[in-house]
């Protein structure tokens, strides 16, 4: 069964943040509260976590897996970004929203979406999914949490141990959350376009 730590959504613990970053660096697979109802998360270079996550939401190629960025400059290393896409997320970041950008060579092949080479970026603002992203001192490789046939994100972390605790590392208790997943804005052309619609104000791109 997975280990369950309880971190504070408003005042992450240092001890438990650092701990949670110790099984991220040695492979694992974790559950964590975002702005938008909880995620998976693993390493980028972490290949076997990843192909377990893909078991866990039963994923294909055609999937944007999305970069949990703590700020701008590290969506600009991992993402083609030209000036009308860069002041789209800056005035938007951080928030309830993953946008999709080009990949540049920074991202894995296994983490672009098969045909169109493109990578899904997000920077939160949930104390919780920061604090772990600081200490990590990278970008996270992430999915939301939404089991298959289900199209929220899971919001209940006892829910979630009840549901996958034997397939997951870590399930970081950050309270109760939403379960609206973010808004999917997509950057590749011109004219942003909203794939999904979510928690995110879809106002700005339209």
């Amino acid at each position: 069964m997975s280990q369950l730590f309880h971190i504070h959504p408003d005042n992450p613990q240092p001890r438990l943040v650092n701990q949670a970053v110790d099984y991220l660096n040695k492979g694992s697979v974790i559950v964590y509260p975002t702005d938008s109802g909880y995620a998976l998360g693993c390493r980028l270079e972490e290949k076997n976590a990843m192909e377990r996550i893909c078991r866990i939401r039963q994923l294909d190629g055609n999937h944007n897996f999305t970069l949990m960025c703590r700020d701008l400059s590290e969506l600009s290393t991992y993402s083609q970004v030209d000036n009308s896409a860069f002041r789209i997320l800056k005035n938007n970041t951080p928030g309830s929203y993953t946008f999709i950008l080009k990949a540049t060579k920074e991202v894995p092949r296994r983490l672009m979406n098969d045909k169109r080479k493109t990578i899904g970026l997000r920077v939160p603002s949930n104390p919780v999914a920061l604090a772990l992203l600081e200490r990590l001192n990278e970008p996270m490789m992430s999915t939301s949490l939404m089991l298959p046939g289900n199209d929220f994100t899971e919001s209940d972390p006892e829910e979630i141990q009840h549901a996958i605790g034997k397939l997951v590392d870590l399930i970081i208790d950050g309270g109760t959350l939403g379960q609206q997943p973010t808004t999917v804005v997509d950057l590749t052309s011109d004219t942003p376009v909203v794939v999904r619609e979510g928690v995110g104000d879809t106002r700005p791109f339209l």
